[in-house]
């Protein structure tokens, strides 16, 4: 039979009193790393979902090269002056890939030395941008997201957009070189218009201790409706892995790991000249 009119209102009205239930008596689960799947599922992807799906306006791509099982390593561009594009990447593959995997993404000390917004990252599945959690994370069959440009690359100006900076030392790969684990670089097209960064107030930074201090057309000049990100277009397409099971023995030799990390973003780097090309108009359908 047919749900009548009430139905549909009538189960998400007892699934909400349910889960508030569960929340209150303390009936779930969190990992070692303080990973909340249910809370994750229940309250933050559909809030990430409404960005991806009807603000941005996202189509992902090669969504088959990410393993429906088993460990895998995500590296992808940083952009936007706010780290949106961990967020929705993360969302974004978790409902597009058929086995609807977690991506657990590595951040910044600094995301975790914050109230609140520590919480929300450890309960997301987020954890400290550092080779032993990664490894961890690697070696349990996590799916495991790293942004190596970090804080240049979110924190650039528009002038500089979709021009990827310096990888770092290469840590991620040595974690996926130490686990076997093979490498998945995605390329992310849309972040960099949502705050376009004009200039950033070092001094005022410093006195903040924050990496930048940024000045975009709507901030700080409209205050906190500044924080609203522009409705860019985004498209995000993920490359064919690069398998690292060979080179087990070689996670210490700087010159593999210096060879890998810059054949990962040699091929990010790629493929981002081809997405704009595909998408002339930033703000377009």
């Amino acid at each position: 039979m047919a749900d009548r009119p009430g139905d549909q209102w009538d189960r998400r009205v007892a699934n909400g009193l349910a889960f508030l239930r569960r929340r209150l008596a303390g009936d779930y689960e969190v990992d070692e790393f303080g990973f909340d799947p249910e809370l994750t599922d229940a309250v933050f992807h559909p809030l990430l979902r409404l960005l991806y799906r009807d603000w941005f306006r996202t189509e992902v791509s090669g969504v088959e090269h990410v393993p429906v099982d088993g460990p895998a390593l995500v590296v992808g561009n940083h952009s936007g002056t706010v780290a949106l594009d961990a967020l929705i990447l993360s969302a974004a593959l978790h409902d597009k890939h058929p086995a609807h995997r977690y991506l657990r993404l590595l951040g910044a000390d600094l995301v975790f030395r914050m109230p609140v917004v520590s919480e929300i990252a450890r309960k997301t599945g987020g954890t400290v941008a550092c080779n032993p959690d990664a490894e961890r994370l690697l070696g349990g069959g996590d799916l495991v997201g790293v942004f190596p440009e970090g804080f240049k690359g979110i924190g650039k100006l528009y002038a500089e957009r979709y021009k990827l900076q310096r990888f770092g030392r290469g840590g991620f790969v040595s974690a996926a070189l130490r686990t076997g684990t093979p490498i998945v670089p995605v390329a992310i097209v849309g972040g960099e218009e949502i705050y376009p960064m004009l200039a950033d107030i070092k001094p005022l930074a410093r006195l903040l201790k924050l990496p930048y201090f940024p000045v975009t057309p709507t901030f700080p000049w409209l205050g906190p409706l500044g924080m609203v990100p522009l409705p860019s277009k985004w498209l995000i397409e993920f490359c064919p892995p690069i398998p690292t099971a060979h080179l087990t023995d070689s996670a210490d030799d700087p010159l593999v790991v210096f060879n890998l990390a810059d054949q990962v973003r040699e091929t990010i780097q790629q493929t981002l000249h081809t997405l704009l090309e595909r998408r002339p108009d930033p703000f377009g359908p």
